[in-house]
């Protein structure tokens, strides 16, 4: 066992030598250190360590000074005396040579060996009998033929003159036991007791000099023992500053030791230092596996752009491939996972394509994950959605749920989102981000959802549990589209009582209690927000106060409401009594507009087999709506509706979806917008489809809230409308007379002046209206 650990530091000490020598042009090269002719200094000894414990004054590593001492541990120079080093670096011209391994590259820099050399000639010219050979025979004493071999090439490459023995076996063993026993030593690793051996023999043998070769072996070895040491340790500056003070250590043959400094260097914030010692193994050294290691080790140190530049050093492989090729599926999920981590960085197609194939081929849901957030990352939600749906196929998880419910709220799905989230809500503080935002988004819907009951239930038990206000807020929303007043009431109060600043509740409740006619609670919330929120402060009494007196709200106020804000109709009398001055009493009507048409394109329909009355629910989804058409067409919307239902129940999309549509016509022909909005959602519409839809309902519920008295909803539905289409003129008549009935004198005149000057009849009415109201002492 031991002469195998002795076996192989000398295999290693060889492979040191001949990559050191192998290395020094390319580092010449690379660097641009070193005269022609002269061997330039291993890597990061050009000024790129820098030692702490440098001399003060120089910050700067002494690039040159390092470049003389790799010429002088790399040419025969003399033989040092080693009790008197500042002697031997005295006498350049010295014949005779060094012991030979002095010559290997892992030999640190040391006093006697920074001594200048000699010229070639003289070193060419020296005794070969200095070679020192007991490496040599320490190898031949235990008959390990390839440890010999390779100590014979490694002197040969020192010595070219040297002539190795004839029968290297034959070679007489050392007849120094004590030495034999320090190479043991050192093979074993035991740097300690080699050291105590060797001063113990000098106290008893003051004559006595361990070999150079031993000594310099030695420094190399345990400069290597501390550097990774401090690696493990991580105590990165100390590894920079060994790494500075071994430079012998930074060749091909140290690989694990250009590994660790470059960790060092990355750690210690010099990642382009970290990059240049992978850039040196990859163009210099030639060990297939360390190569690839190289790599790996890399991509989880560096960014996505410097490892762009080390895989550009790659050598091309057997049959056209290339060498990286089997780390290359690894390569894309790392920097995948950096793409979804940095929504800036780009990642090249041919990464995002193998990355694809491997989770459509592999079906790890791993891969489809990485794929889904980096789709969502860069607001691409139809990929995202995809590749978040295959990985919860394959492995459901709150991070899977949570992408996918992302990309559904993206893609305005709140209500899947919150049935995806539900059960992984609690797993973490960003699970319950998404999940309450889901809620949010789902309370907000316009036109709102028709949710079940339990789903209700768990929503609220989630929001009122963490005090979530934005979802509050939607759920007193979600309460004034059902015309339940009192409960919106209740939760526009929660989310103030969560949030007092919260205006858009505020506002919410301010409507809300001047519907249910609380007016003590109304001019509370006016006083308490004077000066706030000027919508909120201008729904004030108006009973009492003269005409000319009003200061109207700002124009467009009532229109600049949350998105989800969604006043709905309210079965109020069909007029409302606006008293104008005291003790006189009008009532302001505006001819009601013609219901809003929808245009539905579909083929030839007969009427026949739907004037008798029948069970539609007995009838095959296609036949139902056959005849829920044919039910629209003899004026029986009512009917037509449970026909469409029952074609609801169909498997075909297409029929479902001109289900949904015939149900929305036909309760908007019923005169119920509200069930229309509902039943628009119970099949995907194409836009053209859903636009027209939205227009229809819009209007509808105009009208209805103008009959009931609700002017500010009125103005809420036609503003929400002409954002989808040009306000027609009847709409237009209808919106003045809001205006008018509100007080808002200057905005009604406005509006009637600009529908009259096309001629329309009700608008000059209109005009005269606002006349007798602001002037009736002129018009009597």
């Amino acid at each position: 066992m031991k002469s195998s650990l002795v076996a192989v530091s000398a295999a290693v000490v060889v492979a040191t030598l001949v990559t050191g020598l192998k290395d020094r042009a390319a580092l010449q090269e690379k660097f641009g250190l070193g005269a022609a002719g002269k061997p330039s200094p291993e890597l990061m000894m050009m000024g790129r360590i820098k030692p702490t414990d440098g001399p003060a004054g120089d910050p700067e590593f002494n690039a040159q000074l390092v470049a003389d001492k790799i010429e002088a541990i790399t040419s025969p120079p003399p033989a040092p005396d080693r009790s008197e080093p500042d002697a031997a670096a005295s006498q350049p011209a010295a014949p005779q040579p060094a012991a030979p391994q002095t010559a290997a590259p892992p030999a640190p820099v040391t006093p006697p060996i920074v001594s200048k050399p000699p010229a070639p000639q003289q070193a060419a010219a020296a005794p070969q009998l200095a070679v020192d050979e007991s490496a040599l025979r320490y190898f031949a004493s235990r008959g390990d033929k390839v440890r010999l071999q390779a100590e014979i090439s490694r002197l040969q490459a020192l010595y070219p003159n040297w002539v190795p023995p004839a029968d290297p076996l034959a070679v007489p063993q050392n007849g120094d036991k004590q030495l034999e026993a320090m190479w043991q030593l050192y093979s074993d690793g035991r740097y300690a007791e080699l050291r105590k051996a060797v001063a113990d023999r000098q106290a008893a043998d003051a004559g006595w000099q361990p070999p150079a070769d031993l000594l310099d072996r030695l420094d190399v070895a345990e400069g290597r023992a501390r550097l990774v040491n401090a690696s493990d340790l991580k105590q990165y500056a100390t590894v920079v500053d060994i790494a500075a003070a071994t430079p012998s250590l930074l060749t091909c043959s140290e690989v694990d030791v250009l590994w660790r400094v470059a960790e060092a260097f990355i750690q210690t914030e010099r990642a382009q230092r970290g990059q240049d010692a992978y850039s040196y193994i990859l163009k210099n050294c030639t060990n297939p596996a360390e190569r690839q290691a190289t790599v790996e080790k890399a991509s989880t140190l560096l960014a996505y752009q410097p490892m762009q530049a080390l895989l550009a050093l790659e050598r091309p492989a057997a049959e056209g491939s290339k060498e990286f090729d089997a780390i290359r599926d690894n390569l894309a999920r790392r920097f995948m996972a950096e793409g979804d981590d940095d929504p800036n960085l780009a990642i090249a197609p041919d990464y995002i394509a193998r990355l694809e194939k491997l989770a459509e081929t592999e079906g790890l849901a791993s891969d489809a994950l990485l794929l889904g957030w980096y789709q969502l990352r860069r607001n691409n939600d139809a990929d995202a959605e995809k590749w978040f749906r295959a990985a919860r196929a394959k492995q459901d998880s709150a991070t899977t749920s949570q992408g996918l419910a992302l990309a559904l709220i993206a893609r305005k799905a709140p209500e899947e989102a919150e049935e995806v989230m539900f059960r992984w809500r609690t797993d973490s503080e960003d699970a319950t981000s998404t999940y309450l935002a889901a809620t949010a988004n789902l309370m907000a819907l316009q036109p709102p959802a028709d949710l079940a009951e339990d789903v209700l239930h768990r929503i609220a038990g989630e929001v009122i549990a963490r005090k979530y206000v934005p979802t509050a807020q939607q759920f007193g929303w979600y309460a004034r589209s059902l015309n339940q007043f009192q409960t919106a009431a209740r939760w526009f109060e929660t989310a103030l009582a969560w949030k007092p600043d919260d205006e858009p509740s505020a506002y919410g409740l301010v409507i809300t209690r001047e519907q249910l006619s609380d007016r003590n609670g109304v001019l509370d919330l006016q006083r308490a927000w004077a000066g706030r929120s000027s919508r909120v402060t201008n729904l004030e009494d108006t009973s009492s106060l003269m005409p000319n007196a009003l200061t109207p709200p700002a124009k467009g106020g009532l229109a600049a409401q949350q998105p989800a804000q969604r006043p709905a109709a309210e079965p109020l009398p069909a007029e409302r009594r606006v008293t104008l001055q005291p003790g006189a009493e009008v009532v302001v009507r505006a001819a009601r507009p013609a219901m809003e048409t929808v245009t539905v394109p579909r083929g030839p329909r007969q009427t026949r087999g739907c004037s008798t009355t029948i069970d539609a629910g007995q009838l095959k989804p296609a036949d139902a709506l056959s005849r829920g058409w044919c039910l629209m067409d003899i004026n029986r919307p009512m009917e037509a509706i449970s026909a469409f239902e029952a074609a609801l129940q169909s498997p075909s999309r297409k029929v479902r979806e001109d289900a949904a549509y015939g149900q929305s016509l036909a309760y908007l022909r019923a005169g119920l917008s509200s069930n229309a909005a509902v039943a628009a959602t119970k099949a995907p519409q194409n836009r053209q489809r859903a636009a027209e839809l939205q227009v229809a309902i819009l209007a509808d519920r105009a009208l209805s809230a103008f009959d009931a008295g609700r002017y500010r909803e009125t103005l809420i539905y036609l503003d929400q409308r002409a954002q989808l289409q040009q306000e027609r003129i009847d709409l237009m008549v209808l919106r003045g007379y809001c205006y008018l009935n509100l007080k808002m004198y200057g905005d009604a005149s406005r509006i009637f002046e600009a529908a009259a000057a096309t001629g329309s009849r009700d608008a000059a009415r209109g005009l005269a209206d606002v006349r007798n109201v602001t002037h009736p002492d002129t018009n009597n």
